[in-house]
């Protein structure tokens, strides 16, 4: 009974004093309210402030982005395009078709495994309007978007200034308005909805993997992040392309959130129920690019290619995700917000 006794005074006693902290907290809350002169209402002042008016003020905001040193700036080899006849190696397929089989022969073997199992990171992602790569009933010349489509070959001849786009997928329909309704874009720039893009996500076990400098922009200072010309001298071509690769996968735009994937920023969407990442082709290439064409190759290869042969339909709202993430890198990746 005693023990009662002293556990309810206790109680009490506790409870008068959380009750007159409380008070002595809220009077102080106003007191700091009615006080312009406070100091510590002059922190709240500046906590609402911008960055700028923070910095005159003497509160200089502090992260470790506006510090820290990204360590893979600069770090492209620059290697010099060069004309495909004296190619220094296998250059990027467009046909990517179930069956197809190229007529160059090499000697190197792609990295069929999953990139993460190669210790490989993705260091960058980017896109392209249409597709670079070609697949028959998927993504080719039959395909249609609100710009229409591309002639074959595989690509047509430009006017001066014009933009050099890509291939479409199947899925787009005129009557349809998730292909047509306009989405407000908030991070992406120069989006449209209905449009195809190929998506490229390059890899590389020589990238900052786990760290906050894994993303780079250009994608190069990524690749090469830890590594030097003279260790990449010392590599046999089979070393590089199982190193580094690119995923590709293919989208048509819908403003419809049933098709919204979260975490484009990782890589490609592996659905086995959506058919995602499911029926992949395979082959060993090089980087790909607008100063690339049938006649200037690229020097860097032989790296794998994994391209997705499907097509399929993603939310607006999944690429505006992306590119919100990619906005929050170390890295300024702002070049990478729209289709070249």
């Amino acid at each position: 009974m005693n023990s009662n006794k002293d556990t309810n005074t206790q109680l009490k006693a506790a409870i008068v004093v959380l009750g007159v902290s409380t008070v002595g907290l809220l009077s102080t809350t106003v007191k700091l309210a009615l006080n312009p002169d406070s100091n510590a209402r002059g922190h709240a002042v500046v906590s609402s402030a911008t960055n700028e008016e923070r910095e005159l003020a003497g509160y200089a905001l502090e992260t470790i982005f506006s510090k820290a040193t990204n360590v893979c700036a600069d770090k492209k080899i620059p290697l010099d395009n060069v004309d495909c006849v004296h190619q220094p190696g296998p250059q990027a397929g467009a046909n990517v078709t179930k069956g197809f089989k190229g007529l160059l022969e090499v000697d190197v073997t792609p990295n069929t495994k999953n990139y993460w199992q190669s210790s490989m990171c993705p260091v960058n992602v980017h896109w392209h309007l249409g597709t670079e790569h070609y697949s028959v009933g998927e993504y080719d010349e039959n395909g249609s978007g609100p710009n229409g489509n591309v002639e074959v070959p595989y690509r047509r001849k430009l006017a001066e200034g014009e933009v050099q786009d890509g291939f479409r997928c199947h899925h787009y329909d005129e009557n349809d308005e998730k292909f047509t309704r306009p989405y407000e874009w908030k991070h992406c720039k120069g989006m449209v909805v209905g449009e195809t893009y190929e998506v490229h996500w390059p890899h590389s076990a020589a990238g900052a993997c786990g760290t906050a400098n894994q993303y780079q922009t250009p994608f190069y200072d990524g690749v090469f992040c830890n590594l030097d010309l003279e260790t990449l001298q010392t590599l046999a071509p089979q070393d590089i392309a199982s190193a580094v690769g690119v995923q590709g996968q293919i989208f048509t735009i819908v403003n419809d959130d049933s098709y919204y994937y979260p975490d484009l920023i990782r890589g490609w969407v592996v659905d086995a129920e959506m058919g995602m990442g499911q029926d992949i082709a395979i082959y060993t290439g090089s980087t790909t690019g607008e100063s690339r064409s049938n006649e200037i190759c690229s020097s860097y290869s032989p790296i794998t290619w994994q391209v997705d042969r499907k097509c399929h339909m993603i939310s607006a709202s999944s690429f505006d995700k992306l590119c919100y993430d990619m906005k929050m890198q170390r890295d300024d990746m702002g070049g990478d917000l729209k289709a070249p």
